[in-house]
């Protein structure tokens, strides 16, 4: 996928699997009085939360970031949609990753986690009250997971 811009309608179709995703697993609007798919991609990618999303690889690649996500994590979008998604986190964090990514797996989404990751100039943050789902298409098919969060703080 190529950075989101006015140009591919900001990814328009990825952002329409993660809105239906969010709003199957949480009964829940993202992106309340969202007016169009469009609209809700492009504020999608403008928002003032992070959101990270993976495909279904055996090690899952990061495969869309919004620009505060790109920012917080300090990529541009070529090098974030090569990385492994589990390269967000330090070694020593892998364990608590790999629970929380299981437990994704298995209820559809939790809410309120908790964990620390890690820029790519090796710049740490913990981010509280993550909600992460799975994505899944309109036939419930797995496409991969969503994280979310707008609570962050450097140590």
């Amino acid at each position: 996928m190529d950075y989101p811009s006015e140009t591919n309608n900001y990814l328009v179709e990825h952002a329409k699997l993660i809105r239906h995703s969010y709003s199957h697993w949480l009964l829940d609007e993202l992106i309340p009085q969202s007016k169009s798919e469009l609209d809700f991609a492009k504020r999608l990618f403008e928002a003032d939360f992070a959101l990270v999303t993976h495909n279904t690889e055996a090690e899952p690649v990061f495969n869309y970031a919004n620009q505060k996500a790109l920012d917080l994590f300090e990529f541009n979008w070529q090098d974030f949609t090569r990385l492994a998604s589990k390269h967000s986190a330090e070694p020593v964090n892998q364990s608590e990753r790999e629970r929380l990514l299981t437990l994704v797996t298995k209820n559809g989404y939790i809410n309120e986690y908790e964990g620390i990751r890690i820029s790519s100039t090796g710049k740490r943050f913990v981010i509280r009250n993550a909600i992460v789902w799975n994505l899944v298409d309109e036939n419930q098919v797995y496409q991969g997971q969503a994280a979310c969060f707008d609570q962050w703080s450097y140590l």
